[in-house]
């Protein structure tokens, strides 16, 4: 064997030489690595320089074709909030304040990526939203949103808006109408209204109690009106005379009974003397 050869050889292998090679490999797997991780609550959108792979990568570890860009969407819950001058019925311009909770469509990640991109809130979800608010609030007065028609109004925002992004790859949770801005007069017009109404019914109420209380209290009189009638239907001249013959015969029972006197002039009972039995 040669060992000037052999020294060349060694020299192509330097410990210089093995970092580059080993950098260099770094470097290489870096930019063409098959393994990619997608998050939970996330898929992966596979776009291999434009050709967009029409299954998508779901969460957890996954292999690609090297050089293939991965894009991560996700599919969680996630809140939109619109800050919307609208008119009302009346013409009045209210101020809005309302939240959207929706979420992407897994099955449809990859038409929206396609189709819109993945700035699709500002494309899809902010604009229909705001055009959902101003279609509803279109056809309510001012004051029913101070009302308990606020649930109501909400509940059509959120109608309103399923329709208009039915099939777009958009899943709305629920609509919440947080804050309403009006005009300083007719606010405090509306909240006057409101205590009134509140106020008569409230009145209402203690009317209905007083008559409540009323009802009651002749019941309670016409009950004692009967049950004293029924008594004085019971009472006779014999049965009062009884009675008083039964207490003469109690008090003359007495040991401390000196003169019992019980009767009338017209059928009095006999008048009983008798002395303190302690006394003899």
């Amino acid at each position: 064997m040669d060992l000037s050869s052999t020294e060349a050889k060694l020299r192509k292998f330097s410990p210089k030489r093995s970092v580059l090679i080993v950098i260099a490999a770094i470097i290489v797997f870096w930019f063409i690595n098959p393994i990619v991780i997608i998050p939970a609550g996330h898929v992966g959108i596979k776009d291999f320089f434009g050709r967009v792979s029409p299954a998508p990568l779901q969460p957890g570890l996954g292999l690609v074709f090297p050089l293939t860009r991965v894009i991560k969407m996700s599919v969680q819950t996630q809140e939109d909030t619109e800050v919307a001058e609208t008119p009302s019925k009346e013409g009045l311009n209210i101020s809005l304040n309302v939240s959207l909770l929706y979420r992407l469509d897994p099955q449809k990640a990859v038409e929206i990526y396609k189709t819109v991109g993945r700035n699709y809130k500002e494309i899809i979800v902010q604009p229909q939203m705001r055009s959902a608010i101003r279609e509803v609030t279109a056809s309510y007065e001012a004051k029913a949103l101070y009302s308990v028609q606020r649930d109501k109004i909400a509940g059509e925002i959120m109608d309103f808006y399923v329709k208009m992004t039915r099939g777009r790859g958009i899943i709305a949770d629920q609509v919440l109408l947080r804050n309403i801005g009006l005009p300083h007069t007719l606010a405090a017009a509306i909240q006057e209204k409101l205590k009134r109404e509140q106020e008569s019914e409230q009145m209402k109420f203690i009317l209905q109690k007083e008559q409540q209380e009323a009802e009651r209290k002749r019941i309670e009189a016409q009950g004692i009106a009967d049950f004293q009638k029924i008594v004085s239907q019971g009472i006779s001249p014999q049965l009062l005379e009884w009675k008083g013959i039964e207490a003469t015969e109690k008090l003359a029972a007495s040991a401390n009974t000196k003169i019992v006197v019980i009767g009338n002039t017209r059928n009095g009972l006999p008048l009983i003397m008798s002395g303190d039995k302690r006394g003899e």
